[in-house]
């Protein structure tokens, strides 16, 4: 269904001065569209989640058992059992219930949001209030809140995997050709649709359809009536599996073996029900989802969030943790600690370009932009943005045109790059020394690569900074990064947190082993690791593991620790390495590249101040960054696990020794009454009369029935 087709209410396209909705205007479409929601709940959500609770395996068996018990005329005990289970499902329900309206009250921190223009201005709004009408505007790493059509972009990519499967970013832009212009498919150029995100670039985009009306509305209203199941919930449901098949054996055993026996095969069988009724640990469903509710509310204290429940014992199981080391390792707070030029020497000239590219840049803030910009500087009010060339992950670089002001015109337009120092060095074919451009000749070039892998080799995140001037043109794009004039370095403290080592320790006396995914240079990384303890971790670039098979990387990816300049797709193959090795995998990660790497994970864990795209990834949310928090969830996640095991065992293992032992007595004990087995008192005197002439050879006294019994007989 296309976005065209689900919506007869479609906006028409405004022209690109839309000035966006009022407050008022907004309400009374939310009220007629309804909330942003793809698939919305239903009002018959809580009766469908109730009557999928009777599809539990073991609950089958308990129901089966007692109408079984009622068919064979025992009420009591039909009754008995009917009781048991309809306790065990409510409570099941209403706890889980309540947890999970808990966590919807939790998530509220958490929630998507996007950026609209209401009343004139831009303002955060959650997702689900956007409306068709809204003007919206994206950056990268933003989610796409809606079906929208583009007024302006640049250079603008989106990750559309979720809608067409396709894993390569798509171009987008504003341009209505004959073909986007009467397509609604994922393919047109001009159309964002919700369910995708932004890689890089910008855009400022109409809102056309909202909700279930939307493309991905279908899908997700397929998606969203349960969650993939998580491995815990697999193995729960093999277990009941097991405990039925188990239950069907043994009635079949006892059945067989009786009447092989020539034992009565209606008394038989009412007691293989009673044990087979006696083997079913009737309260596992109850006590499991309990259990893991408690464990949600616990991990709330300590300010992580669980988005379902099942989620908590894989949570607790994580044996490797794969993270960046910023915020993990570090404090996360960039610290400008130097503006050098090319040598090492200081100069102001690199802050001064790098200030105007952060003032002006309009995509991704990090947090090195943010260290920059706390060095206020009024130069900057002299100068206009005329373009921007967008960060993406491939190029590690952004690019800013700005022009002096002149009479309202811009004159001595300059192009400032800041990015990764190799990519900005390769780009560069002169230096900027004492207010001279020079060409660069080997030497000189040798001196600036042992500059920026000086600084970093010291723990400093490193940026290069040049600049160029352009020509005077509507748009400038990629292909304009060249001929750059070297300016200097940027270099940023993170200290490490000062918890850091000790939650290292304590993670790996509990058994969790810290494998760092970084896209650094290894010179940061190790020194980092060197800080907090981690020494010899054993590094791998990025570039060895384009050379190494997956076989290979499976027994490398668990001897290294650090992976350096790795690609979000070399992340993935790290993960998927560790997973087939057999462990647990836990990936802490809260950018836009993180994603593929959140979804690959065993448990995909993200903090509040992610990026939309790495928060809807992720299964658990820090509110707080940091190791001491996320080992205190995981040693919830196995309290709670822990819990449910230890029901498990105790009440299974004693339900099957008892029930087995009875199976195996009963083949020899009386514990059914019948005439095959034993002389009723009805009986008992024929068969006495019929054996009397015998009792001559026994002498007085001797028979123990001879005097009771002789009253009985005819003189």
């Amino acid at each position: 269904m296309t976005s065209s087709q689900a919506n007869p209410h479609r906006e028409s396209v405004p022209s690109r001065a839309y000035p966006g909705l009022s407050s008022s205007e907004a309400a009374a479409r939310l009220g007629q569209y309804g909330p942003n929601e793809p698939a919305p709940s239903k009002s018959g959500a809580a009766l469908t989640e109730l009557l999928l609770l009777f599809m539990n395996p073991l609950v089958i068996i308990l129901l089966v058992a007692g109408l079984v018990s009622a068919f064979l005329g025992d009420v009591a005990d039909a009754v008995i059992i009917i009781v048991i289970v309809l306790l065990s499902v409510v409570i099941n329900f209403i706890q889980t219930y309540r947890s999970q309206q808990a966590i919807k009250r939790l998530r509220a921190d958490v929630t998507p949001t996007a950026t609209v223009l209401r009343d004139g201005s831009w303002q955060e709004i959650r997702r689900r209030e956007v409306v068709p009408g809204d003007v919206v505007r994206i950056v990268a790493g933003d989610l796409i809140p809606a079906d929208a059509r583009i007024l302006e972009s640049k250079d603008l990519f989106v990750q559309q995997a979720a809608l067409t499967g396709e894993s390569l970013p798509v171009d987008k832009n504003g341009r209505q050709d004959g073909a986007s212009a009467s397509s609604n498919a994922p393919d047109a150029s001009d159309l964002l649709f919700m369910g995708t995100s932004a890689v890089s670039g910008t855009a400022t985009a109409v809102v056309l359809t909202t909700g279930p009306n939307t493309a991905f509305g279908a899908i997700a209203e397929r998606l969203a009536t349960r969650p993939p199941e998580t491995e815990f919930e697999h193995s729960m449901k093999r277990f009941g599996f097991l405990i039925m098949r188990a239950v069907f054996f043994l009635v079949l055993f006892i059945l067989v073996v009786r009447v092989a026996l020539h034992k009565d095969a209606f008394e038989s069988f009412v007691f293989a029900v009673a044990l087979a009724v006696g083997l079913t640990p009737e309260f596992l469903p109850m006590i499991t989802s309990v259990t893991l509710a408690r464990g949600a509310v616990r991990m709330a204290r300590e300010h992580v969030v669980v988005k379902h429940l099942p989620a908590i014992q894989d949570f607790g199981t994580i044996d490797i943790l794969c993270s960046d080391k910023t915020g993990t390792l570090t404090a996360g707070e960039m610290v400008l600690s130097s503006s050098v030029d090319y040598l090492g020497q200081p100069s102001d000239r690199p802050l001064a370009l790098a200030y105007l590219n952060s003032h002006f840049e309009t995509g991704i803030r990090s947090a090195l932009d943010a260290a920059i910009l706390k060095a206020p500087r009024s130069d900057a009010d002299v100068y206009v943005k005329l373009d921007e060339i967008p960060f993406d992950f491939d190029r590690r670089r952004l690019s800013i045109v700005v022009g002096r002001k002149r009479e309202g015109n811009a004159d001595g337009r300059m192009l400032i790059t800041k990015g990764a120092p190799e990519g900005i060095l390769d780009l560069s074919e002169s230096y900027e020394h004492e207010g001279q451009r020079i060409s660069f000749e080997p030497q000189v070039r040798q001196r600036s690569v042992e500059t920026f892998r000086d600084l970093s080799a010291r723990g400093f995140r490193v940026l290069g900074v040049a600049y160029r001037t352009v020509d005077v043109r509507n748009a400038y794009s990629v292909r304009d990064e060249c001929s750059l004039v070297l300016a200097g370095y940027l270099a940023f403290a993170d200290p490490p947190a000062p918890d850091a080592a000790a939650s290292l320790l304590t993670l790996e006396r509990d058994g969790v082993q810290l494998k760092i995914l970084t896209g650094d240079n290894e010179l940061v990384a190790r020194h980092i690791c060197d800080q907090v303890g981690l020494k010899d971790p054993g590094t791998v670039l990025g570039d060895e593991l384009d050379r190494t098979s997956d076989p290979a990387l499976q027994h490398l990816a668990e001897q290294a620790t650090v992976f350096a300049r790795v690609s979000p797709v070399q992340k993935h193959r790290i993960i998927n390495a560790l997973k087939h090795r057999g462990h647990v995998v836990g990936y802490m990660g809260d950018g836009i590249n993180d994603a593929p790497s959140l979804h690959a994970a065993d448990v995909g864990i993200s903090v509040s101040s992610a990026v939309d795209v790495a928060r809807e990834a992720a299964d658990i949310i820090l509110l707080k960054p940091g190791l001491a928090v996320l080992h205190k969830g995981i040693t919830e996640g196995r309290k709670a696990s822990a819990n449910v095991l230890k029901y498990l065992l105790m009440g299974t293992s004693s339900n099957f020794g008892n029930m087995f032992s009875m199976a195996g007595a009963s083949l020899f004990l009386p514990f059914l009454s019948h005439a095959s087995d034993t002389d009723s008192l009805e009986q008992f005197p024929l068969r006495y009369r019929s054996d009397h002439n015998s009792l001559g050879q026994c002498g007085p006294g001797i028979c123990p029935r001879s005097a009771p019994v002789g009253h009985d007989l005819d003189p």
